[in-house]
């Protein structure tokens, strides 16, 4: 198949997608999804053998699977650390004697913004051929203005080259650089107005982003820069409560933020704060299975209390270096207690709507984008029953079948 625009997908085995008219999963089985100026238009219970259509060969549909918080713009891996991990080293005391992201601020600083390009785009076509359809790519590895512009525009070059629908995200708060661990009032400041309108004049980001944590950015530190980066135009992201209750889930709700990532700590006021919200709570079981914690996000809690989950696979180098969502729909199952259902709804649409386009993408219904993959698999349930290997059989990306 060329990498054309199709009049649909035919010959399909099971099809699965968020229905936003029930505003419930939809299962449904053989037929054609009919494709028009890249977006879905309407279901026929018939199949077709026109070539112009894209031939199923009656395997599993899904809606193009969503990455919604990534953070692939860095320089070096960091396995010197996971073997210190393996060694009784915890991923804070790593970050105290000077690893964790302040080691990947060191080496980015160091390469070109071409070299970041390369790497970047390289990671992204990964990500594609695991099922990802879009991603929301996070800077933060620069903590400077010049290293958080090169790093966003790293990623506008390398969406470019790639299939991937991107959405990038101002972390330039995710840390305190070196330079200023005694000066962080100092840097702050700087963020708020430097970085910021730097990023918003050459519209760089959609999101801005804070790493709202014991040790890194207080509440009150995390509430000064994100209304910075609000008055600027940008939508707001939480890394809210990842090992203690910082009281970042209450913010990200009283600031009307798009989600609050993490989540292993989140209190009952936290979640009850996201309930009483359209706060997403952004899952990231990947992070908590390679740093080896028994601790993980209180999923069901937040189900039952009517918050919106989504699923994303955190990728980064300290903390999760893979980048396979399937693989944490699996985590998802076991550990967080979801069903393969509420996994791939969360993979799907719950990611759509933690970056604001439930609208237009995360389903297979009329008027959204054409994003879609085709598993080897013979039903949903199947996706996170299979681990440690790649169930992708076709990808299309607005209409095209790309690989």
């Amino acid at each position: 198949m060329s990498n054309k625009t199709v009049k649909g997908i035919t010959n399909i085995g099971q099809w699965v997608t968020w229905n936003p008219v029930q505003s419930t999963m939809e299962v449904g089985e053989g037929g054609t999804w009919l494709i028009e100026n890249g977006q879905f238009s309407d279901y026929s219970p018939k199949s077709f053998s026109d070539p112009e259509f894209l031939d199923g060969q009656g395997q599993l549909l899904t809606p193009g699977l969503i990455d919604s918080h990534t953070h692939p713009a860095f320089a070096a891996t960091r396995e010197l650390e996971f073997e210190m991990r393996s060694q009784g080293k915890t991923y804070q005391e790593i970050a105290e004697a000077g690893g964790g992201i302040r080691n990947s601020v060191r080496k980015l600083r160091e390469i070109s913004e071409s070299e970041l390009a390369n790497l970047v785009e390289t990671r992204l076509s990964l990500m594609l051929r695991h099922g990802t359809t879009t991603a929301e790519c996070k800077s933060g590895y620069g903590l400077s203005t010049e290293a958080e512009i090169k790093s966003l525009r790293a990623i506008r070059t390398a969406s470019k080259k790639t299939h991937l629908q991107t959405f990038s995200t101002l972390l330039g708060a995710h840390e305190i650089p070196d330079e200023y661990r005694n000066e962080r009032d100092t840097y702050i400041d700087l963020v708020i107005n430097d970085m910021i309108p730097a990023v918003a004049e050459q519209n760089l980001a959609q999101y801005c982003d804070v790493f709202c944590e014991e040790g890194v950015y207080t509440a009150e530190e995390t509430e000064k820069i994100l209304l910075a980066a609000r008055d600027h135009g940008m939508q707001l992201k939480f890394h809210a409560d990842e090992f203690v209750s910082s009281g970042g889930a209450e913010l990200a709700a009283k600031l009307g933020a798009l989600s609050a990532d993490h989540l292993m700590a989140i209190s009952d006021a936290g979640i009850s704060a996201l309930a009483g919200s359209d706060t997403v709570a952004t899952l990231l079981p990947g992070t908590t299975f390679f740093l080896g914690s028994n601790t993980w996000a209180p999923a069901r809690k937040l189900l039952d209390a009517g918050v919106t989950v989504a699923l994303a696979t955190d990728f980064n180098p300290g903390s999760n270096m893979s980048l396979s969502m399937p693989f944490v729909m699996t985590l998802a199952v076991i550990y967080l207690h979801l069903t393969p259902l509420e996994a791939l709804q969360a993979a799907t649409l719950g990611a759509a709507k933690s970056m604001g386009i439930e609208k237009t993408t995360g389903s297979i219904s009329p008027g959204y984008r054409a994003d879609a993959v085709l598993w080897q698999s013979k039903n949903y349930k199947q996706l996170p029953y299979f681990y440690g290997s790649n169930q992708v059989y076709q990808i299309m990306v607005g209409g095209k079948p790309v690989l």
